[in-house]
C-alpha cells in the first residue's frame, strides 16, 4: 500500500461536459434525498392520523419522539455505514443501505403499537443516514468541479420533492372517502418502498468511484472506468497533458481522522459542526412539527395537511433549483453567509406575525415558504461544505461524523421541544422556540462569513490534498 503511484484520474473526471452519465448518477444515488424527503414528510403529515388510530394513539410528545428516533438512527446509520464505505467502497454499501431503507419502511406499516413504530422508524432512520454518507461522496467524486456545487445543492433541496409526493400521497390515502383512515396512514409508508425498489435497478449503473480506488492503489481499475465515462458521454481526448497526481495509497487511522479534523483543518472543523447543528434544528424542529401546528392553531383536517406542505416544499425545492449555481458563480462564502442570515432574519418576522395571531393557515403556509425558499438553500449548503473541505481518504466518514454531530445538537432534541411547546397551546411558548431558531441561523452566517473556504469550481484534490498526496507531475 506503499507504493508511489501517478495517475490524471481527477482532472479527466473534473474536464468532462456534462452527460447522461451524470444525469443517471443523480438521478440514481440522489433518490435518498427524496425518500427522506418521503419520509420526513409522512410522519409530519399523519401527525394527527397517528394520534386518532385505535391502535397506536400517539400523543403529540410521542409524535415529536418519533422523529426524534428516526433522527438518532439516521446519526447511527451515518456513523457505521460512513466508516464501511470509506474502508470497503462507495458502490458495496448502496445496496445494503438502500436494502435497510427499504425493509424497515414497509415493516412500519405493520406497527401494532407504539414500541414497534419507533423502532421502525429508529431503524428507516439508520437506512437513510447509511445513504447520505456513501452517497454524498460518490456523487462530490463523480461530478466535475465546475457543476458540483448547482448539482449538489439541487440533489439535496430534491428532499422536497419526496416532500411533495409524501403530500399527496397523505391526502389521497387519508380521505375518509376512499380508505379506512387506519389502512390509509399504513399505506403511506409503502411509497418509499415502492419508489426505492425501482431505483435498484438504476444503481446497477453506477461504477465504483475512480478516486475512491485511486486512493486505494487501484489506479488501473480507476483509470478503466473513467475511460468508460469518456465513452459513454463521447468526449473528445484532451487537447493538452492533463495534470497528474502522484500518491502514496495507505491505510486511515482514527488517529488520522482525530489531527486531519482538529489539527489540520480546525477552522473547517468548527465551521461544519456551526453550519450543521443551526441548520438540523432550524429545519428539524419546525418542519416535523409543522402538521401539529395547522391542526392545533388553524383547525386544517388531518387529511388536508398534505395540502398545505405542497407549497412549502415547492419554495424548499426552488431554492436550491434557482440559486445553487450562484454557489458555483458567485462563490461558496458569500452565497453560504447570505441564504442563512436571509433566513434567519425572515423566521423572526415569520414568528412575530404568528405570535400576534395575525396568520392563517393560508399566510403561515406562504410565510414558511419564502423563508424556506433561503433555508433549503443554506441547509443544502451546509452538506456541501462538509463534503468537500476533507481529503478523500475519510471523506465519507467526515461526512458521517458532521451529519452525526450536528444533528445530535440541533436535530434530534428539537423535534421533541417543539412538540413539547405545542403542546402548551402557548403561541408565546412557539414563538421563543422559532426564535431560538432563527438566532442560530444568524449565527450560522456569522460563522460562514468568518470561516468559509473559496472551494468553487476546485477540484477536491485542490480544496483539501489526499493524505497520501505526494506531489503531481509538475512538482519533480
Amino acid at each position: 500500500m506503499n507504493e508511489l503511484v501517478e495517475t490524471d484520474v481527477p482532472a479527466r473526471l473534473d474536464r468532462l461536459r456534462w452527460g447522461r452519465f451524470h444525469t443517471l448518477v443523480a438521478t440514481a444515488l440522489g433518490i435518498t434525498w427524496v425518500l427522506d424527503g418521503l419520509e420526513v414528510t409522512i410522519t409530519g403529515a399523519i401527525a394527527g392520523a397517528l394520534k386518532s388510530s385505535p391502535v397506536l394513539r400517539l400523543s403529540d410528545m410521542q409524535v415529536g419522539l418519533a422523529g426524534s428516533l428516526y433522527l438518532a438512527g439516521a446519526v447511527a446509520g451515518a456513523l457505521f455505514f460512513g466508516w464501511l464505505a470509506d474502508r470497503l467502497g462507495r458502490r458495496k454499501l448502496f445496496t445494503v443501505t438502500l436494502g435497510l431503507y427499504l425493509s424497515a419502511t414497509a415493516a412500519t406499516a405493520l406497527s401494532p403499537d407504539f414500541a414497534t413504530f419507533a423502532l421502525f422508524r429508529l431503524l428507516t432512520g439508520a437506512g437513510i443516514g447509511g445513504e447520505y454518507a456513501a452517497i454524498n461522496s460518490a456523487i462530490q467524486e463523480l461530478i466535475p468541479a465546475r457543476y458540483r456545487g448547482h448539482t449538489d445543492l439541487v440533489i439535496n433541496g430534491s428532499f422536497w420533492l419526496g416532500a411533495a409526493a409524501g403530500a399527496l400521497g397523505a391526502v389521497l390515502l387519508l380521505d375518509s372517502g376512499w380508505l379506512p383512515p387506519e389502512i390509509g396512514w399504513r399505506l403511506t409508508f409503502g411509497l418509499g418502498a415502492v419508489l426505492g425498489l425501482g431505483i435498484l435497478f438504476l444503481r446497477r449503473w453506477i461504477p465504483e468511484s475512480p478516486r475512491w480506488l485511486m486512493l486505494h492503489g487501484r489506479v488501473d481499475e480507476a483509470e478503466a472506468i473513467v475511460a468508460q465515462i469518456e465513452m459513454r458521454l463521447e468526449a473528445p481526448p484532451p487537447e493538452a497533458d492533463l495534470p497528474r497526481l502522484r500518491l502514496r495509497p495507505r491505510g486511515l487511522s482514527m488517529a488520522d481522522v482525530a489531527s486531519t479534523l482538529f489539527r489540520t483543518y480546525p477552522k473547517r472543523t468548527l465551521l461544519g459542526v456551526v453550519l450543521m447543528a443551526t441548520q438540523a434544528f432550524f429545519y428539524n424542529a419546525i418542519f416535523f412539527t409543522y402538521a401539529l401546528v395547522l391542526g392545533r392553531f388553524y383547525g386544517v383536517a388531518d387529511a388536508d395537511v398534505g395540502l398545505y406542505l405542497l407549497p412549502f416544499a415547492a419554495g424548499n425545492f426552488l431554492g436550491p433549483l434557482l440559486l445553487g449555481r450562484l454557489f458555483d458563480t458567485v462563490g461558496r462564502r458569500p452565497m453560504i453567509a447570505a441564504t442563512y442570515a436571509l433566513s434567519g432574519l425572515l423566521l423572526f418576522a415569520t414568528a412575530w406575525l404568528f405570535v400576534r395571531g395575525w396568520l392563517d393557515a393560508r399566510t403561515q403556509t406562504a410565510a414558511w415558504s419564502v423563508v424556506f425558499f433561503f433555508a433549503s438553500a443554506a441547509a443544502s449548503s451546509a452538506y456541501l461544505t462538509v463534503s468537500e473541505s476533507f481529503p478523500l481518504e475519510l471523506r465519507a466518514l467526515a461526512i458521517a461524523l458532521f451529519y452525526a454531530f450536528g444533528t445530535a445538537l440541533g436535530g434530534v432534541a428539537g423535534p421533541w421541544l417543539f412538540g413539547s411547546l405545542i403542546g402548551t397551546g402557548e403561541r408565546t411558548a412557539i414563538g421563543g422556540g422559532y426564535a431560538l431558531g432563527a438566532s442560530l441561523m444568524l449565527v450560522g452566517a456569522a460563522a460562514a462569513w468568518w470561516l468559509g473556504i473559496s472551494a468553487e469550481r476546485r477540484p477536491l484534490e485542490d480544496v483539501a490534498a489526499p493524505l497520501g498526496h505526494a506531489g503531481s507531475r509538475e512538482d519533480r
